[in-house]
């Protein structure tokens, strides 16, 4: 198993092109107002779920951003629905349910490709003109005629024949980790590679907000420390107050003045990105 696991990597690789237009999409409905909506079923829409409901936590953003739709509904998370992926019918009312709009981007995965249900999610998205995505682990399905951009890492046929939760589950998460985090970066929500807004929900998290801070900006524990607490835990403004030697109050109004860009709010304007 190790052995073949080892083919994961190179097969993603070969896939990199495809995953930097998917994450341009992404992007661009992201600051459009659009959400980036998981849809699949069993495995492929379990390891969705997982990945959308990191991405709160993670960067900050609503948990509306980035949502994940599973054949069969929540029961399918920990248990197998029978039958649930074969209907079409499902896919468009949790599509409806969901209020899909053409601002939206829709990634269906599915590692045969053929998988009714993210097939019906793909053409009721298309027919709205919302942006359609495949993650699958072969081409020869149906998702890759649907899909406006296809991303398909073939590993090779698996060490249990048919298993979809080894290597084509491995290539999968992969490519979705890729998909998002290069998505949320773009929109500002890190700083070099720091988690700048990472929701601080315990104490262990305080103690990394710490040390974000310190290799940030090049301060010591005590300051950081002391930034953290003035600036309500939030490391946005911490960061400003202390690259610029700032309250909390002027740190909150420069980020203002500059609608969320944390690199112009800390005058990096060489750096300066879209943030969100």
């Amino acid at each position: 198993m190790n052995a073949e696991d080892k083919k994961v990597a190179a097969a993603v690789a070969r896939e990199v092109p495809a995953i930097a237009r998917a994450v341009d999409e992404i992007v661009k409905s992201l600051r459009d107002g659009g959400r980036m909506i998981y849809v699949g079923a069993g495995s492929s829409g379990r390891l969705a779920i997982l990945d959308a409901a990191e991405c709160p936590p993670t960067f900050g953003v609503s948990r509306g951003t980035v949502q994940a739709l599973i054949a069969g509904g929540r029961r399918a998370i920990t248990h197998a629905v029978e039958g649930a992926e074969d209907s079409v019918r499902n896919a468009v009312r949790d599509l409806r349910r969901a209020k899909l709009s053409k601002k939206d981007v829709v990634v269906g995965v599915a590692a045969s490709a053929t998988t009714p249900y993210v097939l019906g999610a793909i053409r009721y998205a298309k027919k709205l003109g919302a942006t359609t995505i495949g993650v699958a682990a072969n081409r020869a399905g149906e998702l890759r005629k649907l899909a406006k951009i296809f991303i398909a890492p073939e590993a090779g046929p698996e060490v249990l024949t048919g298993s979809t939760r080894l290597k084509a589950g491995t290539a999968q998460k992969m490519v979705l980790n890729m998909l998002s985090t290069a998505a949320m970066v773009q929109m500002g929500h890190a700083y070099e590679n720091l988690m700048i807004d990472a929701v601080l929900t315990n104490k262990k998290l305080e103690g990394r907000a710490v040390r974000i801070l310190q290799d940030a900006s090049g301060k010591n524990a005590s300051s950081a420390e002391h930034a953290l607490r003035a600036s309500g835990h939030n490391m946005r403004l911490g960061l400003i107050m202390l690259k610029r030697g700032v309250s909390a109050g002027e740190a909150k109004k420069l980020l203002a003045s500059t609608k969320g860009n944390l690199r112009l709010a800390l005058g990096e304007k060489g750096k300066a990105r879209r943030d969100g």
